[in-house]
């Protein structure tokens, strides 16, 4: 066990430290030997009211246990008089926990200016004016640790919390630039974005959710960022809650790099589209990509294929600070494709609106400030009736050092970038509800997303802008309105001030415009909707976020951050296989829930890392099942065969009074499905989560024919085996099924399963040979003896799981989201069960069969499966027709060498 960490003679500032995750950091560090400022307003998760007794009850439970404490009741917009405190009391300050919070949660549409403040001042500007007055502190004494606090809203965004989403991203652009600032005076800046119960959570989380969700989940990683031993991790964003603790970067993709010029089209990228998306060569970034590299690369191409033509004919665009730079080249680019524009600018849209009208085109100027966005919408309104595009591109710098920052500074340039892009969004909302139709794009920066030296403002504003687009995504989307965030790389106004001159005229703005106008187009790919991009110079790519597989600690054990130290390297670990890409608010409490059922009587997570896997592995082979009953009838057979495809006029395969009514041998996976394993996955291998498990392998044997058409069974599951692949475990498990009654055999199965992240435990390297059941079969190079293609319903999934299998992940839609894929998938077994009956029909049953799955189907994709008769073997593969990619591959089985059945 790590050395106990210690706090002695620091002083720790917590902020909203009345009640839950606040009161519970108090009480820690003043356990551990901190002075502690306890500062609560007092007043309510609503921010309404205010009092001194929430603050003077903790401070009077740390007295009476022996701590040092002092009660600070102002509001964080007052953040230099709470450092004050600790100054005046106990002569320095250390540690900066901005914790303080409230909710204002509303629809969009519903939302007022007076909920869009509140929350801005209270977790934006209070984090700010708290590490603002405490930052010549740490400067002095050349140490400080900050902590500010975001959420799964705004890192991904949450339905109802435009404004809470906004402001929790800001803190991330916000600490990022702080981190880099901090680095050389040893201040040290992280987020933490907590799931912990509190009055604020109380209002939207089930009682039993709450139970584990305890506020003392979150404070050892805390306490581990803040300490002295911590020298290196800083700028870094990290999720905990429910015993679960993980990482998050960001990833950026390869992109596409097209030509710089005229050839550069909205039609050219969406021919490029894949490439945009094309994580497979992707970076983690901290900071803006290699443009000078990219332009100069491009400008080595031949010219693009413009691809079609995609025009805005009848639709009504709204562009803010549409007078110069990025917002004149989308107005130009826009009327010339058929839009009508309304180009806002402060100082003057006159000259864009004359040069659109001298090109034929049609644009009015409006020149309204963007906080009132009610002004900049009405012209729209009042000149073509409706508006059908918004781009929130206006804004302004002033940079300067955190050190030297003005709350002037901070104020005007949070106003401008992340409340015009509310206001007008605000304004343009109504009408786009009202319409069915709406595209928003809105303008963040790679200083926002990555943080940059002295712009804590604009990094703040930026990533803000973030947060609030992939909310409002989720509102908009049911309505038909659709909102997109870039990180633009021009010359422009903005960026001449810190770009020499010659670079200037090579970031045109005119290659940044053509990725907008395919976002606020009608032929936006799916999906359509909540994505961030990065642009410029030719260069498109989209950035999400990565989250390391992270480390779950037993829920029934108390955590203490001696035992995070030691978990350290697997909770921050990119590249052990179980790193996933989270897209939103269930993406984001996927492993927290997972992590529900770990206890330390089972667990295979907690901190004794002396468990021998390998005797595991060897006590579960020889485990006994007890056996599980699974009884069928007609009925069964009727609904399997009908959900492999059986058609209607195939009275065999459906209709239980036809003289060869049979099973379709492949319904010998149903059986075994729900039996019951006499081990359990976290009992064998590391790190088990069952988020990080696919099927990939199956093998079925037919060991009694025909197969009854009406039985009572029962299913005995045994461990076959358990491979360490180092950064994974495969784990194959075998299950006989007998009749109930004689004891019979009637199936066996062999299934094999990939767990990323569990591997490493110093288990076998290989599987053993088990003869047709590891038998991999390579198709012949020749022709295939025989072809069949069959269509698959929309509703395929949805009929099959009616079998037994009834995941979520196919047929809920979010559900499917969280597993990675953007649609519900069919059944791996239900597509093998296809591709049975493929085989069964050309050239009759088989005895055994082994299929190694190798890609995903939509249901109503086209399976086409090619047949080559080797001897007795049918060696076989599917494909998906739409795609060209495999879904079975390496895969073959043994005829039984009878007729074929009537089918």
């Amino acid at each position: 066990m790590a050395q106990e960490l210690r706090y002695d003679n620091q002083t720790v500032v917590v902020t909203g430290a009345g009640g839950g995750l606040g009161k519970q950091y108090a009480l820690f560090f003043a356990s551990r030997g901190a002075n502690v400022v306890v500062n609560d307003l007092g007043g309510s998760f609503k921010g309404e009211g205010a009092g001194t007794k929430a603050a003077d009850v903790v401070v009077d439970e740390i007295k009476a246990a022996g701590g040092k404490a002092v009660a600070d009741y102002n509001s964080v917009e007052q953040g230099d008089k709470i450092i004050e405190t600790a100054i005046k009391n106990f002569g320095r300050i250390d540690v900066l926990l901005n914790n303080a919070g409230i909710l204002r949660d509303v629809s969009f549409k519903n939302m007022k200016d007076q909920d869009w403040d509140l929350i801005q001042t209270v977790h934006v500007k209070g984090a700010y004016k708290c590490a603002r007055a405490a930052w010549p502190h740490f400067r002095k004494q050349k140490y400080g640790r900050i902590i500010n606090t975001a959420s799964a809203a705004g890192l991904f965004g949450s339905f109802g919390q435009c404004n809470y989403s906004a402001a929790k991203l800001a803190q991330v652009g916000f600490t990022e630039t702080l981190a880099k600032e901090g680095r050389k005076y040893n201040i040290l800046c992280n987020v933490v974005a907590p799931i912990a119960a509190s009055r604020m959570t109380a209002t939207v989380m089930p009682p039993e959710v709450l139970e584990v969700l305890k506020p003392e989940w979150v404070i050892p990683l805390v306490a581990v960022l803040v300490h002295s031993s911590n020298a290196n991790t800083t700028g870094t964003i990290f999720e905990c809650g429910g015993g679960h603790m993980a990482q998050l970067r960001w990833e950026r993709a390869k992109g596409a790099l097209l030509k710089a010029n005229e050839s550069l089209t909205p039609g050219a990228i969406l021919k490029k589209w894949s490439d945009v998306n094309d994580f497979s060569e992707c970076e983690h970034p901290d900071g803006v990509a290699d443009m000078m590299t990219k332009l100069e690369e491009s400008m080595k191409m031949g010219d693009n294929d413009k691809g079609e033509e995609i025009r805005f004919d009848g639709k009504v665009a709204v562009i803010t600070g549409g007078g110069a730079g990025l917002g004149r080249a989308y107005c130009l680019q826009l009327a010339k494709l058929g839009a009508k524009v309304v180009v806002n600018d402060l100082v003057n849209p006159d000259n864009v609106v004359q040069e659109i009208q001298k090109l034929g085109g049609q644009a009015v100027g409006n020149k309204a400030n963007v906080l009132d966005g009610d002004a900049v919408v009405k012209t729209a309104i009042d000149t073509w009736g409706r508006i059908d595009i918004l781009i929130n591109n206006a804004g302004i710098l002033r940079d300067k050092a955190f050190a030297n920052m003005t709350d002037d500074m901070w104020d005007i340039i949070l106003d401008v970038h992340l409340k015009g892009t509310y206001k007008c969004s605000k304004a343009a909302y109504p009408y786009m509800v009202k319409q069915k139709y709406g595209r928003i794009v809105n303008t963040t920066s790679t200083s926002g997303i990555y943080g940059n030296f002295g712009q804590a403002n604009y990094a703040a504003a930026k990533c803000g802008i973030l947060g609030f687009s992939r909310a409002l995504a989720l509102e908009g989307r049911k309505n038909n309105i659709f909102v997109n965030t870039i990180a633009p790389n021009a010359g422009t106004a903005l960026t001449r001030t810190i770009m020499p001159e010659e670079m200037v005229q090579a970031f045109k703005p005119d290659y940044v415009a053509p990725l907008v106008l395919l976002l606020v187009s009608d032929k936006m790919p799916d999906p359509p909707t909540g994505l961030l991009f990065e642009v410029g110079s030719g260069w498109q790519a989209r950035t999400r976020w990565q989250r390391s597989g992270g480390h779950g600690f037993p829920i029934d054990v108390k955590l203490t951050p001696e035992q995070v130290v030691e978990k350290w390297s697997v909770i921050t670990n990119f590249d052990d296989g179980r790193a996933d890409h989270p897209e939103g608010g269930q993406d984001g409490l996927k492993s927290i829930m997972a992590n529900m059922e770990n206890k330390s009587n089972k667990s295979s997570n907690s901190s004794d890392d002396s468990e021998d896997y390998n005797a595991s592995i060897e006590k579960a082979k020889s485990a006994t099942a007890q056996g599980t009953e699974f009884n069928w009838d007609d009925r069964e057979v009727i609904l399997y065969n009908l959900s492999v495809g059986a058609k209607r006029t195939q009275l065999p395969l459906t209709f239980e009074g036809n003289d060869d009514f049979q099973v379709l041998p492949s319904f010998g996976v149903i059986p075994p499905f729900s039996a019951v394993a006499p081990f359990s996955m976290d009992e064998i291998v590391p790190n088990f989560s069952p988020m990080m498990l696919l099927h990939g392998e199956q093998y079925l044997e037919i060991r009694k024919f025909p197969i009854p058409t009406k039985a009572d069974t029962v299913s005995y599951p045994k461990l076959v085996e358990v491979v360490d692949k180092g950064k994974a475990a495969v784990v194959v498990s075998g299950t006989v099924t007998k009749d109930a009654k004689t004891g019979e055999e009637i199936f066996y199965n062999e299934s094999t399963v990939f767990i990323r992240g569990s591997g490493g435990f110093g288990g076998p390297k290989k599987g053993t040979d088990r003869g047709r059941a590891t038998a991999i079969y390579q198709p012949p190079k020749r022709a295939p003896d025989a072809v069949t293609e069959e269509k698959t319903t929309d509703d395929q999934a949805a009929l099959y799981r009616l079998n037994g299998d009834r995941n979520p992940l196919h047929i809920d839609p979010e559900f499917s989201k969280v597993g990675g894929f953007k649609d519900p998938i069919l059944h791996g077994l239900c597509f093998f069960g296809f591709s049975a009956k493929h085989i069964v029909e050309n050239f009759g049953l088989f005895k055994n069969i082994k299929v190694r799955f190798a890609g995903t189907v939509i249901p109503g994709q086209t399976l086409v499966t090619e047949m080559w008769k080797e001897g007795t073997t049918i060696v076989f593969q599917t494909k998906v027709k739409e795609t060209g990619k495999l879904c079975i591959a390496g895969a073959g089985a043994e005829l039984l060498g009878q007729p074929k059945p009537k089918l």
